[in-house]
């Protein structure tokens, strides 16, 4: 249930744009959304799909219209370049851009079985727990170290304070108002 199309003449960065609409959608639905984008890549994508579709049927003997699209990679092709002339006798130099699509078609993991469904969420019921345990050492180391950070400020404003006074005072004790007011009675 595989199908490809190697260097065919379309830029990977379009053909993605069209590719993520279809990945991991349902056959029919993957064919009716392609028939209804107005794009090229859709076009060579709608191809690509009906492609893989036969090839299950024939090769495979499977249904397709319970499958869905499994994986569907855009990859760089080798880039050719064409030139155009400019001043002076000078050519620029235009890329054009190829791209390999490989596409596979598969069953939905719900299909393939049951018992196979069942570990899957015990490990899956697993893993969050010892995400939390992580989260919760981090929590705590992330506290103490805040704790840290906020001691750290609060005794640079106190020493910033004591540096403070003594001028406050030297200057208050030469410019007071009260000195110079008893000054200026005399």
């Amino acid at each position: 249930m595989k199908a490809t199309l190697r260097s065919v003449r379309i830029a990977p960065k379009k053909a993605n744009l069209v590719a993520k609409m279809v990945r991991g959608k349902p056959v029919p639905e993957a064919i009716s959304m392609l028939e209804r984008t107005n794009k090229k890549a859709a076009r060579l994508l709608e191809a690509l799909v009906r492609s893989a579709m036969a090839n299950a049927t024939n090769n495979e003997k499977q249904n397709p219209d319970e499958m869905i699209v499994k994986t569907l990679i855009v990859n760089k092709a080798q880039a050719y370049q064409r030139g155009i002339p400019m001043a002076r006798g000078r050519q620029r130099i235009i890329r054009k851009f190829l791209s390999h699509i490989t596409l596979q078609l598969g069953y939905p993991e719900e299909k393939k079985g049951g018992k196979n469904a069942t570990p899957k969420k015990s490990v899956a019921t697993k893993a969050p727990q010892t995400a939390s345990q992580e989260t919760k050492k981090t929590v705590q180391k992330g506290a103490s170290a805040t704790s840290e950070k906020k001691k750290v400020p609060a005794s640079k404003t106190e020493e910033s304070t004591k540096k403070t006074q003594p001028k406050a005072s030297s200057d208050s004790k030469d410019t007071s108002p009260s000195s110079s007011a008893s000054v200026s009675k005399k």
